[in-house]
């Protein structure tokens, strides 16, 4: 009978366990994927403001020579990503494929001016910037007009502010979320031992003796955790590059599994450290009331 009580009494504890570094695992594993988003933030914002650009429209009487020697000078300026000639011909088969017909036959004539299409680099997609660039391209004479979206732009750059906001916000209060989790697990499982503490000193052991044991053994789960956090972390990484390589790439993930390793060594150890101690201190009817 004995022996049967003490294999369940053991599977109790290594359930216990089991369970605590599920959880740790568990809370590792959405602390990640927070760094993971906050490394990634600029890959979002650089996504968002792909398509932000401006049009350069020339007059007609505009030689080749010169058209191709704005165009060039668009293609290597340090705000430009790339720059493309349209001329009105492919303006307006593009137009009549927008339209569902040809309004050069009701005009008689095609009115579209050639142009250059430039796709700008996130940094310089500000409204401030566009401005800087317009007035910095008006010695060009043969330019006729600068075009860009003003209200999308606007859009653009002022909700990715307010995201970044919201997105630090949420980090911290996940954070915040993630240290009080592990430490109410570690806590819990402590508070199944404060009998044996007790014990063991009433036959004389230290604080040091009895604390260190205790330890180990949450160093040792912060390490499984943190082991099997970034696996998973890295594995779903890979699986959504995949998919969304414009978006999440491979870059962070080394810090961020180092990072996971070591908050969960260093969050297990002090909240063990501290448990423990606060049990140390305890009166011995104070064991059975308080967590």
């Amino acid at each position: 009978m004995s022996s049967i009580q003490q294999k369940n009494s053991v599977w109790r504890v290594r359930g216990a366990y089991f369970l605590s570094v599920v959880s740790i695992t568990m809370v590792l594993i959405m602390l990640g994927f927070i760094a993971l988003m906050l490394f990634n933030a600029k890959k979002l914002s650089d996504y968002a403001k792909k398509n932000i650009g401006f049009t350069v429209f020339i007059q007609n009487n505009t030689k080749p020579s010169e058209i191709n020697r704005l165009e060039n000078a668009l293609d290597i300026a340090d705000y430009s990503v790339s720059a493309e000639f349209i001329s009105k011909e492919q303006a307006a088969l593009e137009m009549k494929e927008e339209l569902g017909k040809d309004f050069t036959k009701v005009l008689g004539y095609n009115s579209l001016p050639n142009s250059i299409e430039v796709k700008l680099k996130p940094e310089y997609t500000s409204e401030d910037s566009i401005k800087v660039i317009k007035q910095n391209l008006k010695h060009f004479k043969f330019i006729k007009d600068i075009y860009y979206q003003k209200s999308l732009v606007a859009f653009i750059n002022t909700n990715i502010k307010k995201m970044s906001i919201v997105g630090l916000i949420i980090s911290v209060f996940f954070l915040m979320i993630t240290i009080s989790l592990i430490n109410n697990t570690v806590r819990l499982s402590i508070f199944s031992k404060r009998l044996l503490i007790r014990t063991a000193q009433l036959v004389g052991a230290t604080k040091r003796f009895i604390r260190k044991p205790f330890m180990v053994k949450n160093v040792f789960s912060g390490i499984i955790s943190a082991a099997i956090s970034s696996l998973i972390i890295t594995l779903t990484v890979l699986l959504l590059k995949e998919n969304f390589a414009d978006i999440i790439t491979l870059e962070g993930i080394l810090e961020i599994d180092i990072f996971i390793f070591a908050f969960g060594i260093l969050i297990t150890a002090i909240s063990g450290k501290f448990a423990v101690n606060k049990y140390l201190k305890l009166k011995t009817d104070d064991l059975y009331f308080e967590y």
